[in-house]
């Protein structure tokens, strides 16, 4: 239950959920730089970044829904740091919300789950890369543990401006 009583499950996410993720994941594209991402996803694009991530393994995606109304109000991933082997052991990780899911809650659930998942394989570290400013998302892994590496500055151009990127890690303390 997150503070305003409303009652979420949170729960691996499927394809029967692909639409929604998909919705929500394009608000971000559309609307923020919180994405680098600059053209929105149909449903079918999207599904193989469903499908890379499995119910079980380091590479995980967890769905918050409203239990009444079953509505997606956000989602947690853990995905692959780099594509090399030796990174493995690392993983990063990040959070979308419905935006009227934020600030009740639903993230914290996300990334409880998340990081209790993780905590059953072998990862080392999660990192978050964070497109500044975005103070809720800087606070949501500061409770989670996460500390501050550097930021590179300007890394991306997204609707005629240059954004940071402040990256943050976690230690999980496996292999």
């Amino acid at each position: 239950m997150v503070p305003n009583g409303t009652e979420v499950q949170v729960r691996p996410g499927t394809e029967a959920d692909l639409d929604a993720l998909t919705a929500l994941y394009n608000h971000y594209v559309t609307e923020t730089a919180i994405t680098f991402d600059l053209t929105p996803f149909t449903p079918l694009e999207r599904r193989p970044w469903l499908l890379s991530h499995p119910e079980d393994g380091p590479h995980r995606l967890l769905v918050a829904t409203d239990t009444d109304s079953r509505r997606v109000l956000g989602y947690a991933t853990s995905g692959p740091h780099r594509p090399k082997a030796a990174y493995a052991p690392s993983v990063e990780t990040s959070v979308y919300l419905a935006p009227d899911a934020t600030g009740r809650g639903v993230g914290t659930l996300l990334y409880d789950a998340l990081f209790a998942a993780l905590a059953e394989e072998d990862v080392h570290r999660a990192f978050a890369g964070i497109t500044q400013p975005n103070e809720a998302s800087v606070r949501l892994h500061a409770r989670f543990g996460f500390r501050h590496l550097g930021t590179f500055g300007e890394v991306g151009r997204k609707f005629g401006r240059h954004w940071d990127v402040a990256w943050y890690q976690k230690d999980l303390g496996a292999g």
